[in-house]
């Protein structure tokens, strides 16, 4: 089997050149062609034929299959189900904004941290995907856009919030990152990219010299350590307040942020003392604070508090002087909002 295009990053496709005596313009000729202008035939332009040649013989340009796209009725939100070489299947979701897109990205086929409000958990992990494959998702969607819906395949914000926890994958997912912010080219902003982790303490040692300008966001969810084991089971091996140590080594630049979401379950973690505490953990953090509504899936035990109830959590935040917002859901109808993809479910 051929090794994949989409593996490659640009460093990689510069020694490639080099060890086959090819051209050193190459490497930015195909970045452009496939990532910059999203081609998916074999570049014969600016590329001699003995190149072209090269390339198409020893690697494969193939992308994940779409096996099914949900579009939802409500938001417009979109849902593709991919399906890879082997028959697993993932899950990728474009989220519209102002005639824009992010994209949440998966990393994993399933994931192994067993989140209790999380449907991805249910799977269990199967394996890790590759860079092209991450990689894939996006050029997909964007192609999906300019087909389905002309003059907004704008993706301007990516994030690693799909299925899988991205710092257990990390050397895929660091490579699919440098792809996409090569000036060859994607060219995505450096703040344009998020990680969300659950607090995966090994990731989250490399991230400080590997991917420090990268955005991150923690999935917190409690900061009591009974209920965030209950939600979070990773909770145990690796604590909150060493996962919350090694975030505050990573070097931040100037006017940049750590997320950290917090799913609001009702009469489990959405009351007044749990606003409080979470306030005092991150008073004085450069810290931005994701309120996220429960969103229900078929069998969780979770339901979503009332919006008095919401806001009451934020009104609290606010008084720490945190910076808090309260996540809209999109996509919900298609169970393609945070907490519900699951790629063995029958949507």
């Amino acid at each position: 089997m051929k090794p994949s295009f989409y593996d490659l990053n640009y460093s990689d496709l510069e020694a490639v050149i080099s060890q086959n005596d090819l051209n050193p313009s190459v490497a930015s000729v195909l970045f452009n062609w496939h990532y910059k202008k999203k081609e998916t035939a074999p570049c014969q332009q600016k590329i001699s034929t003995h190149s072209s040649n090269f390339f198409q013989e020893n690697f494969d340009f193939s992308l994940p299959e779409i096996d099914t796209v949900y579009e939802s009725e409500k938001d417009r939100t979109v849902k593709f189900l991919f399906k890879l070489k082997d028959h697993h299947k993932v899950e990728t979701v474009l989220i519209p904004f102002n005639n824009k897109y992010s994209i949440c990205l998966s990393s994993q086929v399933g994931c192994a941290m067993n989140c209790s409000f999380c449907f991805t958990g249910e799977q269990g992990l199967k394996r890790n995907l590759t860079t092209s494959e991450i990689i894939g998702q996006f050029l997909q969607a964007w192609h999906w856009l300019a087909s389905h819906r002309p003059g907004e395949q704008r993706i301007l914000n990516i994030v690693f919030m799909g299925q899988g926890e991205p710092l257990h994958n990390f050397d895929a997912v660091k490579k699919a990152c440098e792809i996409f912010l090569s000036q060859h080219g994607t060219s995505i902003g450096i703040q344009k990219i998020t990680i969300s982790t659950a607090g995966y303490i090994p990731g989250l040692k490399r991230w400080r010299e590997e991917i420090p300008g990268v955005n991150l966001a923690l999935s917190l969810h409690s900061p009591f350590t009974e209920k965030r084991n209950e939600l979070i089971p990773l909770n145990k091996k690796y604590p909150l307040d060493e996962v919350l140590a090694y975030i505050d080594e990573i070097p931040l630049q100037k006017k940049q942020f750590i997320t950290y979401e917090y799913i609001l379950i009702k009469d489990f973690n959405d009351a007044t003392d749990d606003a409080k505490k979470l306030g005092t953990m991150l008073a004085g953090k450069s810290a931005y604070i994701n309120l996220i509504p429960f969103n229900p899936f078929p069998g969780s035990r979770y339901t979503c508090p009332d919006w008095d109830t919401i806001e009451n959590f934020k009104t609290v935040l606010d008084t720490f002087k945190i910076p808090t917002l309260i996540r809209g859901t999109k996509g919900d109808d298609v169970l393609a909002a945070c907490g519900q993809l699951n790629s063995n479910n029958k949507t």
